[in-house]
């Protein structure tokens, strides 16, 4: 298992927003809303559409592909809607003072 690895700082993202960021030279989007954290590999499993560019829905809990609208819950990475039908990654994170890390996880 990886080890934790600093993403970003606490004052990098706002509530609610999200975050591109490299971790371990893996793009991951690293989500705030509602106080916490949250960090999802950056693709669609629809047809590899950047999720950090898409429109997050904090009251809903989901991240939709810019490219055709597939939503993805920010704690697990399910699939929630069509055309997406398998899950993305999500990856372990903790925030020691400042500090945002992420863990990846394994397939």
């Amino acid at each position: 298992m990886s080890e934790f690895i600093e993403a970003a700082k606490v004052s990098e993202i706002a509530d609610p927003s999200s975050l591109l960021v490299e971790v371990d030279e893996q793009l991951v989007v690293l989500i705030h809303a509602a106080g916490h954290y949250y960090a999802l590999d950056d693709v669609c499993t629809h047809d590899g559409g950047p999720l950090s560019e898409g429109p997050l829905d904090a009251t809903e809990g989901s991240i939709a592909c810019p490219r055709h609208g597939a939503k993805f819950d920010i704690k697990t990475g399910a699939a929630l809607t069509m055309p997406a039908t398998k899950p993305t990654r999500s990856h372990e994170v903790k925030v020691e003072g400042e500090q945002i890390l992420v863990r990846l996880c394994e397939d």
